[in-house]
């Protein structure tokens, strides 16, 4: 116990600490909101893979999708990889910078109004932003409830108002630039510790082979007559998986504290570089959590009630295999999974409710 909170002290110490560090980069609006339009495609590539998947991914939808579908759930992470990020930044990484460049924009209801030429865009657009992007929040404040009872047996409330004001404090602090370098520190940080969890909860089921020969032997509901359909290669469900992949790919196209990113870049170079660097984020962190979740029904016990809880899956399978060190490192990779998505969704509606609706 000791252990996993000093490495949690630690981690908001660094936390807080570049949000200290990033104060003397924001002395206008224009820095606190788009880090003056100066910011390098690692920096940028990591804030946009961080930003992307959160506790929700690693928690939610890898014990979900893990159990409906088996090892064939890497396909989604493949799909977040090649559609949510390569083709995300192809098509609106050059253009949304050069655009919002020309148009001096630094939010998205900002840019409607002035590239369409109706002010009222920019009112209807902030107010849609700021109400959907706020259940948004809360989804990812449910993916750290079940690790935290699991961890430490606090209860859920103290979590949420603690990771708020953290989250909080870095970004009033230090604007833009002090989330997306803390965003590159969690983006390592998440690297890490995703391939150290694939590691350990493949080795408690004895390994690569045993782990596979030990899941294909489940039956899967949806395809009785399929043998080993959950380490088959399309997994039992083709069709749903295929239309998984695309909600949770083609979506980040229109989410706006994702396309704030391409706001920020320093130049076109940087774009190219930033394009393969995000989408190499993406192959690993989300293909390594649905890989991750296809073994859930190896560690996971299945209530009376004869119905999986999907958000307790992965909290299971985490308590089952990894020793207590581990488990803070754990704790550290969905706190920073986390807060890098928090931090996004506070700058991008609240500039945007302040600078286009007030």
């Amino acid at each position: 116990m000791f252990e996993k909170i000093l490495m949690i002290a630690l981690f908001f110490a660094v936390t807080v600490g570049i949000g200290v560090y990033c104060r003397r980069h924001a002395g206008n609006v224009g820095d606190f909101v788009l880090g003056g339009r100066n910011v390098g495609p690692w920096v940028t590539a990591f804030a946009y893979g961080t930003s992307y998947f959160s506790s929700v991914v690693f928690v939610g939808y890898a014990g979900q999708f893990g159990w409906n579908f088996g090892v064939a759930s890497t396909w989604i992470g493949i799909g977040n990889a090649l559609i949510g990020s390569l083709l995300a930044w192809v098509v609106l990484g050059r253009r949304t910078r050069v655009m919002t460049k020309h148009f001096e924009s630094a939010t998205m209801p900002d840019f409607f109004a002035k590239r369409y030429c109706c002010p009222a865009l920019r009112t209807v657009a902030s107010v849609i932003i700021f109400v959907f992007l706020v259940p948004y929040s809360a989804s990812v404040y449910k993916g750290l409830s079940g690790l935290f009872s699991m961890a430490f047996g606090i209860d859920f409330t103290w979590c949420v108002l603690g990771i708020a004001l953290l989250t909080g404090i870095y970004v009033v602090v230090g604007g833009y630039m002090a989330a997306a370098l803390n965003d590159l520190v969690q983006g390592i940080i998440m690297l890490g510790g995703i391939c150290l969890v694939v590691v350990f909860i493949l080795n408690g089921q004895g390994g690569f082979s045993s782990a596979f020969t030990r899941l294909s032997a489940i039956p899967s509901e949806t395809a009785p007559a399929l043998n080993g359909a959950f380490v088959s290669f399309f997994g039992p469900d083709p069709l749903a998986l295929l239309g998984v992949v695309i909600l949770t790919s083609l979506g980040t196209m229109g989410l706006p504290q994702m396309v704030h990113k391409f706001y920020t870049i320093k130049n076109e170079k940087s774009i190219h570089a930033g394009t393969i660097i995000s989408t190499l984020f993406a192959l690993v962190i989300a293909g390594g959590s649905y890989f991750m979740g296809a073994f859930g029904r190896l560690y996971y016990t299945v209530p009376e009630g004869g119905k999986p809880v999907f958000d307790n899956i992965v909290p299971q399978m985490l308590a089952s295999s990894l020793p207590d060190l581990l488990i803070g490192v754990v704790m550290i990779l969905v706190l920073s999974a986390s807060m890098s998505t928090l931090s996004s969704l506070v700058i991008t509606p609240s500039s945007t409710f302040t600078l286009d609706f007030l």
